[in-house]
């Protein structure tokens, strides 16, 4: 087979329909297996029931940059006359030196002028790519109340959630023929690094992607890279490694639990039968989450988190049945979970401080069912007994501590704690935004479930004092 027939083969085999592929190799453009996936991906954009948005990313490196203004200019302006497409950027002058260098290399064969000035590439059709670029996140609104049919946005984690909802308001169209979507390139860290992981990799992770469609990126996807550079990011190392070599979204610079490995400590399956005491903890909350977890340990003294409520915007009577259903779904000698099984049921010392009125919250789920002690909320002492339990496994030491992916806030809050720069025993403190993503109150509360020992356990402890 020839090199164009191998191409050909490679792209339909990635899920590129033909008429994409005819337009790239019209424009004598050559895409990279990960890249075909991702405009594989674009073109699912088109169907009434597709995602509306994309993410391509993780490390560097990945041809990231080259890819969205290839899908950009060489598949959508061109087949659909007169769209009007955003290329976005943070720092100006970085954006233009790039967009330049890429569109001699992209648009070579493709009829289309460029104004450096006015930073607008228009094709014959009157389709155009208009490259904006923002030094500071209120350089935004400058966009705001504009129409663009497709935005590219690279490095989306250097915006905010906030900024990056204002700018999908501008992603319409009044176009019959095209459906507007949002691409987006980036690597893990950054301001965003957050929402991003909330919008694009969790749903990826977890194989439930609706809206979104991610398409991870590593450096050895690149067959351009020259090999120094692969070997500057190999020789990296801490947080900077794993994100920019390695791709993970699962830290972040000033990561507080660097030893946490979704692979390692996140579990599918856990049988109830191996636990041999059963333990709770809540961090109550109204416009934060109010998170409940449920633990155990087993006959080793490993510790599994297995269960999790999490909603925010509720009253005690809300959460109670919705706990005491979480009890049920485990077993303990063939029967339900109940209240009366745990060793502990432990909440943060808010729930008992005393309302105008001379109740406590800790009073309202007393009546409701759920009666609540003081959690040990030392914490310094709480996060070090998390890290201990984590262990390192990529250094041999075993982790006794297990969450279960259903786990789910817990699982993706732990990796992105940071240290607090003014305490650096201590995680940062972080609310969720007015959406509900991010904040640590489901760190709080493991670190209650961990670090609140049982009565009998302290009273042996005193014992032998």
């Amino acid at each position: 087979m020839t090199e164009l027939e191998d191409y050909i083969e490679e792209a339909l085999d990635a899920g590129c329909s033909a008429e994409q592929l005819r337009n790239f190799v019209r424009a004598s453009i050559t895409l990279q297996p990960r890249q075909l996936a991702a405009s594989a991906a674009a073109r699912l954009c088109d169907l009434a029931d597709g995602p509306t948005a994309l993410g391509y990313g993780g490390a560097r490196g990945g041809g990231k940059s080259h890819w969205l203004l290839a899908q950009m200019g060489a598949d959508d302006c061109q087949r659909v006359a007169g769209l009007k497409c955003l290329l976005l950027r943070k720092v100006g002058k970085a954006n233009m030196e790039n967009f330049e260098d890429l569109r001699q290399r992209l648009f070579g064969k493709l009829r289309h002028e460029f104004s450096a000035y006015r930073g607008v590439l228009a094709f014959g059709n009157g389709s155009r790519i208009i490259a904006g670029h923002f030094q500071s996140e209120k350089d935004i609104d400058a966009y705001l109340g504009l129409e663009y049919d497709v935005i590219g946005i690279e490095e989306a984690t250097t915006l905010s959630s906030r900024k990056h909802q204002d700018i999908t308001t501008c992603c319409r169209t009044s176009k019959p023929n095209w459906r507007p979507r949002i691409y987006s390139t980036t690597n893990p860290g950054g301001i965003g690094h957050a929402w991003y992981r909330a919008k694009f990799i969790v749903p990826f992770q977890n194989g439930k992607e609706m809206d979104t469609r991610f398409i991870p990126a590593r450096v050895n996807d690149n067959s351009f890279n020259n090999p120094e550079y692969t070997k500057v990011l190999q020789g990296l190392t801490g947080w900077q490694k794993r994100a920019w070599y390695d791709g993970d979204w699962d830290i972040a610079a000033g990561q507080f639990f660097t030893t946490f490995r979704r692979e390692v400590h996140v579990i599918s399956s856990f049988d109830d039968s191996r636990a041999v005491e059963w333990f709770a903890a809540m961090d109550y909350g109204f416009t934060h989450y109010t998170v409940v977890l449920l633990g155990c340990l087993d006959g080793d003294g490993n510790m599994f988190i297995v269960d999790e409520h999490a909603e925010r915007l509720w009253l005690p009577q809300r959460h109670a049945p919705a706990v005491l259903a979480m009890l049920g779904r485990h077993q303990i000698s063939n029967r339900r979970l109940e209240v009366s099984d745990l060793r502990r049921f432990v909440a943060g010392a808010d729930v008992f401080s005393r309302q105008s009125d001379g109740t406590t919250v800790a009073s309202q789920y007393a009546r409701l069912g759920l009666t609540l002690r003081c959690a040990n909320t030392d914490r310094v002492n709480g996060w070090a007994e998390i890290l201990h339990r984590l262990g390192d496994a990529g250094n041999g030491v075993p982790p006794r501590l297990f969450i279960h992916q259903r786990c789910a806030r817990l699982a993706d809050c732990l990796p992105s704690l940071q240290h607090d720069p003014n305490r650096p025993e201590d995680v940062l403190k972080v609310d969720a935004d007015e959406d509900g993503v991010g904040g640590d109150d489901a760190a709080d509360c493991c670190r209650y479930l961990v670090a609140t020992k049982s009565r009998a356990v302290v009273q042996r402890k005193l014992r032998g004092l």
